[in-house]
């Protein structure tokens, strides 16, 4: 029997994935103006998930990080159907927080069904286009790799969340612009940190013995037994 451990680094990375994705959804609740342009306050901590990808897909390759983002997409499904079945419960007659409990915690299945579906596609870009770069550029150029990788990740999610969540509420006139601006600001976010996201890539590497080059690997996203 072929014996698998994962060490204290990729399970903290996990749940930091984990936690990163449960939080974006709690905080998209909150919208805030940059200039002239409104954001969700997700953008505070989404774009972490992006670099833990980009940590996960550099050092260990796409298979364990098929398995973050199936892990991720199973947490923060069980905390949107958790809820979503407490907003569902009758509150209490002494108690007046329902309608603000219900803001943020009852997602609308338009807004979760976009939530999902964006959040796996760019995930999955991510990695891939992280673990193809790698390959063809032979471990060089971390960097344009990480900003690339998310820059394709965070636009596909845009691409489907806006339209599939906001379509016939607002105008395309409207999500354009969010669409375009979400995408540049993740993605000048994880440029701004590349310098920690590259030392923390090295010192992982370090510790764990791992550089994993993904030759001959399996890209689809549905093969969660093939961990390497």
């Amino acid at each position: 029997m072929q014996h698998r451990s994962f060490s204290p680094v990729f399970l903290f990375l996990c749940v930091l994935f984990c936690t990163c994705l449960v939080l974006s959804n709690l905080l998209a609740s909150k919208i805030f103006m940059l200039g002239s342009f409104a954001l969700p306050a997700a953008v505070l901590v989404f774009p972490i998930s992006y670099i833990v990808n980009d940590v996960v897909a550099e050092v260990w390759g796409f298979r364990r990080a098929r398995l973050v983002i199936w892990l991720g997409f199973g947490m923060n499904f069980l905390v949107a159907a958790a809820g979503q079945a407490a907003a569902m419960l009758p509150p209490a007659p002494f108690w007046d927080g329902a309608a603000h409990f219900n803001y943020v915690f009852g997602l609308a299945p338009r807004i979760a069904l976009a939530s999902f579906a964006a959040f796996l596609a760019g995930s999955f870009l991510n990695a891939y286009v992280m673990s193809r770069m790698k390959l063809s550029s032979q471990g060089r150029h971390f960097w344009l790799r990480a900003i690339l990788s998310t820059l394709a990740g965070e636009g596909i999610d845009s691409l489907i969340f806006f339209p599939l969540a906001f379509w016939g509420i607002l105008s395309p006139g409207d999500l354009l612009p969010m669409m375009l601006l979400q995408t540049s600001a993740k993605t000048l976010y994880e440029t701004a940190v590349l310098p920690v996201t590259s030392r923390v890539v090295a010192a992982v590497k370090a510790a764990e013995g791992a550089d994993v080059y993904d030759n001959g690997v399996s890209y689809s996203i549905w093969r969660l037994g093939d961990l390497g």
